[in-house]
């Protein structure tokens, strides 16, 4: 690999996929192929490492990837109780989030969150969640597959000017979707750039400083023959590569 390429950290999804080994992670396996189509090196995080070990770590790395899990967010560190419909937590993947976060915003190097790791950037920040967004008031589009179906897919709206938007070319794009939360309150430093058609929260954007972090609730891992999501990625490797000769 090329001393110039840039090397991403991904975190496993949840302790109970890196304990279980290649019978779960198959999943991971679409964060590492969409880092290496941009033109960068994925590198597997653990979630057993203690935080002094990971901030080690992370000095020899350029970007994050917070990836999706099947687990939920602590809401006690957005000061709420459990909704019935929230899933189990997973404190070792909440600590490993707040280590790379607190790096890369000490750093100035570029993170790309996604949905399950929106919400951990979100909470980061100190925003809050939607605990289940089908128990919300209203009509809601699918955001969750049947068990055993597809991802369903619906349209996002994106704000003009926004990161968002320039990748895509267009303040309209068409996504997947998976996920029972999303965003409430947006956090500190976070501007909302891409609503679903029922409101629901789907994609921020940091402003507090010029270091590219973005936050989507959709999979654009898993949408490989998909424009806006290559660009996104393309976007990240861009702004990591940019951190390669400070390393």
């Amino acid at each position: 690999m090329s001393k110039d390429v840039p090397r991403i950290g991904v975190p496993f999804r949840s302790l109970d996929d890196e304990l279980a080994g290649a019978a779960k992670n198959h999943k991971i396996e679409f964060y590492y192929a969409a880092v290496r189509r941009a033109g960068a090196e994925p590198v597997t995080l653990s979630l057993q490492s203690s935080p002094s070990a990971l901030a080690e770590i992370c000095a020899g790395l350029d970007a994050f990837v917070l990836p999706g899990s099947g687990n939920d967010v602590n809401p006690a560190r957005y000061g709420q109780q459990p909704h019935p419909k929230t899933a189990a937590t997973d404190a070792a993947r909440e600590q490993t989030d707040q280590v790379l976060l607190d790096h890369s915003f000490a750093s100035g190097k570029p993170v790309l969150a996604i949905c399950y790791g929106n919400q951990s950037l979100n909470v980061y920040r100190g925003g809050s969640l939607v605990q289940d967004i089908p128990s919300e008031p209203g009509t809601h589009v699918a955001h969750t597959a049947p068990p055993g179906g597809e991802y369903p897919e619906h349209d996002v709206s994106l704000v003009a000017g926004s990161v968002l938007a320039s990748l895509s070319g267009s303040i309209q794009a068409h996504v997947n979707s998976s996920h029972h939360q999303s965003i409430r309150a947006p956090g500190d430093g976070l501007r909302v750039t891409a609503h679903a058609p029922d409101g629901i929260i789907e994609g921020v954007e940091w402003t507090g400083d010029p270091n590219w972090i973005i936050g989507v609730q959709w999979h654009p891992e898993r949408m490989p023959g998909n424009a806006f999501a290559g660009a996104l990625f393309r976007q990240l490797a861009s702004a990591a590569r940019r951190a390669v000769p400070s390393r």
